[in-house]
């Protein structure tokens, strides 16, 4: 598959000449998956929060995701960042070759870049591996599923290499060790990159907390965001870029797992327990307490720097889906065993790629791309054909996570024969909470527009906005040339239009 080029569509050219001096700046807060629902939810709770304070000084719209095929973060925020949908940028999954993606549609921090405005990165997805003029950004800390912990300015490396170690750890569920060296080491330089004694606080009490319930080692995974936000607002406040941006996907986490506890009612038939439901119903709002403050302190940013605006996203949303307990899901934990074991491929004839349990991605030397293609098609678990997707270079990105079928000892099949999953370097994990995915994406989201200097009346309702308008307004904000594939932002031309720099 190639990509699918646009040059049918007129340049938009836009100068800053067009705008005159540049005056305003963007933080975008990537808020992963996050819909309106949880958020009116959390500020109807929390009258005294940030967001309760905020939103009534901020233009709100509903974003609606414009990917066509599966709703996935690794696609949907591609197609934030690149203004163009995945049948354009082809991105599907991490560690696949964007070589021609990046080429033909880059992502905005690197169209700004290059214009010359000043620009940091703090997590967002497919931020890895980074541009070659990594050095000229303000800052540059690539998404937690890279492959080797680069980062920018080089004090940043200790955390990210801990960050990484951590993310490996705990895909769906939470490993409570933590790799010391590692930890110490960024522990050494975490007051030079900003992290905060009340992070470290907060840090100890998780730890404490956890001695009395364990079930609340789940929470570590907003206690890595809270982290990674002190050190993105350390480095926003020292080098004050005109851009930049910052990723969290523990809200999401939180409402992946545990919607049905929060929203009883949105279930025909919950099979979870009232153990379950009491344990984990404050789990989403918690965590969304967590992003509130983030966003805060954003805001306060702001409103001492008049020329920042905040921007809060989220690439699609999340809506209800079943209630019912997951005992274990199915990983592959040794994809070289089954490479070997379904079409013969050597150890030195694959590659592991980055990914989140259940998804396992690879790449394969080019005389073995056939033949895994082939074999994959024969996989079937539980009667069903395995998911795969394959891409340019021998990539395949594989969907395990089957649930249930630690008792089912003929689920698996290659070919129609049926296997051992041990022999396939197939294993059912435990599922530590004991839930099934009880939201999943849907295509509604949310964007909301806070500008200090904007202090006129705010539209009540959210009007819809595809998410392909995001990048193009961005651009158009600082005066930059906006590609002719990307789509006019038709809906925030005319809400943002008399509080921009010039006309859109």
């Amino acid at each position: 598959m190639s990509i699918r080029h646009a040059s049918k569509y007129p340049v938009i050219r836009f100068t800053r000449s067009t705008f005159g001096p540049m005056t305003r700046r963007i933080m975008l807060f990537e808020l992963n998956e996050v819909p309106w629902r949880i958020v009116d939810e959390f500020v109807a709770d929390h009258p005294t929060s940030a967001l309760a304070r905020l939103l009534p000084r901020t233009r709100c719209y509903t974003s609606i995701a414009a990917d066509r095929g599966h709703l996935s973060p690794w696609t949907t925020w591609p197609t934030v960042h690149r203004g163009v949908n995945d049948e354009q940028h082809m991105i599907s999954a991490f560690g696949q070759d964007r070589a021609e993606a990046d080429k033909c549609f880059p992502p905005v921090w690197q169209l700004l870049r290059s214009a010359g405005v000043s620009v940091g990165v703090c997590g967002s997805l497919h931020s890895f591996p980074p541009p070659p003029d990594i050095d000229g950004y303000s800052f540059y800390l690539p998404d937690p599923f890279a492959t080797e912990p680069i980062a920018h300015p080089e004090q940043l490396i200790p955390f990210q290499e801990f960050q990484l170690m951590m993310v490996r750890a705990s895909a769906r569920n939470v490993d409570t060790a933590v790799p010391r060296d590692a930890a110490l080491k960024f522990l050494r330089t975490s007051h030079r990159i900003g992290v905060r004694a009340g992070t470290f606080a907060a840090l100890a009490g998780q730890l404490a907390s956890e001695r009395r319930r364990p079930w609340l080692s789940t929470r570590r995974r907003s206690m890595q965001a809270m982290v990674a936000f002190d050190v993105y607002a350390k480095s926003l406040s020292d080098s004050r870029p005109a851009f930049s941006s910052f990723f969290t996907n523990h809200v999401a986490s939180a409402m992946h797992r545990y919607w049905a506890a929060g929203h009883p009612g949105d279930y025909d038939e919950i099979g979870l327990g009232e153990d379950w439901m009491d344990r984990y119903r404050e789990e989403v709002p918690w965590a969304m307490a967590r992003a509130d403050r983030m966003i805060g302190r954003l805001a306060d940013f702001a409103d001492e720097n008049p020329d920042y605006e905040l921007w809060i996203a989220s690439s699609m949303g999340q809506g209800p889906t079943m209630a019912q307990a997951l005992e274990t899901q199915l990983y592959l934990q040794d994809p070289g065993r089954f490479l070997q074991e379904v079409a013969g491929v050597p150890q030195d004839g694959w590659s592991r790629r980055p990914a989140m349990n259940p998804q396992c991605n690879v790449r394969v030397a080019p005389d073995h791309v056939a033949a895994v293609d082939q074999a994959l098609r024969t996989v079937t678990v539980a009667g069903q054909p395995l998911v795969f997707r394959p891409a340019a270079d021998g990539f395949f990105s594989m969907d395990w996570g089957q649930p249930n079928l630690h008792d089912v000892p003929d689920a698996v099949r290659v070919a129609g024969v049926v296997r051992d999953p041990g022999e396939l370097g197939l294993q059912a994990v435990e599922i530590e909470e004991r839930s099934d995915t009880t939201a999943y994406h849907v295509p509604d989201g949310v964007l909301a527009i806070y500008d200090p200097q904007d202090t006129s009346a705010k539209p009540v309702i959210r009007r819809d906005v595809s998410v392909l308008e995001v990048a193009p307004a961005i651009l158009h904000t600082f005066g930059v040339t906006v590609p002719g594939y990307m789509q006019e932002p038709s809906v925030l031309r005319r809400e943002l239009v008399p509080h921009s720099v010039g006309t859109f």
